[in-house]
């Protein structure tokens, strides 16, 4: 491969370097993630999506018209939807979609086996479902992850052909002590949640069997697993209307038709917006062997998109990298990457219990170490007193 990972020192631990030349804009690898879950709100509310792999399941145009609450919207250029629902498949004895009897199969052979609900009259008084319906009381959107995967992740260890080499696969995502993995999961659930993660952690016991995975059901077992999502767990987002949007911009059309669908896109995302604010993609969460060896920077070099509108994670170079140099990502959303140092490093110490000394934060070491919050405030009093 054109990357490896190396060990750096005790602190970060390992790293993602380049063993070659990446020029801004390449692709520096594809993974397909270990693990792969819709975020249980968004499945609720009807965002339809394969649920091994995420790919939409409808049309651009069904997208569309449900996102914008216009039934009888209509698309141009409908044969840039690449959605093809004649390969849509489900589960006989739960009902869940997949796109095709590829992600069936695969998702019944890796987990679905184990966490099938056999009978939908008995959905209701299932563990799981019991799991997930208490998981949505503490989380509503916007979503950031969920606690859905966890059973998957199970499940992938008791189906593994080898499942010590499965449970060591998973193991590699943790390097964390108990205290520090109760740290986090106190923070993935939230204050006002802890008291609760006995129910969850009982809601899992009852719904999966211990076979080979009784240590990962005790409560510090549990915990680590939360910590383990907390950390490593990468968003994935896919969606039809995006696609269509992409590959309609990329035509070549006369002047007159590209000034008609820009305006024609422009009111369809005013409209979606107006109806369903910013939450307009399948997503969900996934666990990624090469992705979670990439250390965090406040001056990223790439970041991680999906290019073929499934859970296939593309990791794409932002600038150029130079072979040897260490290929980082932000863990911090774009908003938070522009506040103080203070805020970022406030956030990464409460999320991933690390402080940064990228470029960019040795560049402002000497910065006052107040939050962007307060800076703005201490701004607008300047601005009144002048």
């Amino acid at each position: 491969m054109d990357i490896e990972i190396q060990s750096i020192d005790n602190i970060k631990g390992k790293g993602l370097f380049a063993k070659k030349d990446f020029h801004a804009g390449s692709v520096i690898f594809e993974e397909d993630p270990v693990v792969c879950c819709q975020f249980s709100w968004n499945a609720a509310y009807g965002y339809k999506a394969c649920d091994h792999c995420l790919r939409p399941l409808e049309t651009a145009e069904e997208n569309a018209r449900r996102l914008s609450a216009k039934p009888e919207l209509h698309l141009p250029y409908p044969n840039l939807c690449h959605t093809d629902k004649s390969t849509i498949t489900y589960c006989s004895l739960c009902g869940i979609h997949y796109c095709s009897t590829k992600c069936q199969t695969t998702a019944y052979n890796q987990y679905h086996r184990t966490l099938c609900f056999e009978r939908k009259s008995d959905i209701d008084d299932h563990p799981l479902y019991q799991l997930n319906e208490m998981w949505k009381q503490m989380h509503y959107p916007p979503e950031t992850s969920t606690i859905m995967i966890i059973p998957r992740i199970l499940a992938t260890i008791q189906q593994a052909v080898n499942p010590e080499e499965a449970q060591a696969q998973f193991l590699e995502f943790c390097h964390r002590t108990v205290n520090e993995d109760s740290k986090i999961a106190h923070k993935f659930l939230g204050e006002k949640f802890v008291d609760q993660i006995s129910t969850l952690h009982n809601l899992l016991v009852k719904a999966m069997k211990p076979d080979g995975i009784s240590h990962f059901l005790t409560q510090e077992g549990f915990q680590t697993l939360i910590a383990l999502i907390g950390t490593n767990g990468q968003g994935v987002g896919t969606s039809a209307i995006s696609e269509w949007v992409t590959k309609s911009l990329q035509q070549q059309l006369s002047p007159e038709e590209t000034v008609k669908l820009d305006q024609f896109i422009d009111k369809l995302y005013e409209d979606m917006d107006s109806h369903s604010g910013s939450f307009l993609n399948n997503e969900g969460v996934a666990l990624y062997c090469l992705q979670s060896a990439c250390n965090h920077s406040c001056m990223p070099n790439a970041e991680a998109t999906y290019l073929h509108n499934n859970s296939k994670l593309s990791l794409v170079a932002l600038t150029d990298i130079s072979a040897g140099d260490e290929i980082c990502m932000s863990y911090l959303d774009e908003c938070t990457l522009q506040r103080s140092r203070y805020s970022r490093n406030k956030e990464l110490g409460e999320n991933y219990l690390f402080t940064c000394t990228c470029p960019k934060c040795e560049l402002q070491a000497h910065d006052p170490n107040v939050t962007s919050d307060e800076e703005e405030e201490d701004d607008e009093m300047d601005d009144m007193s002048e």
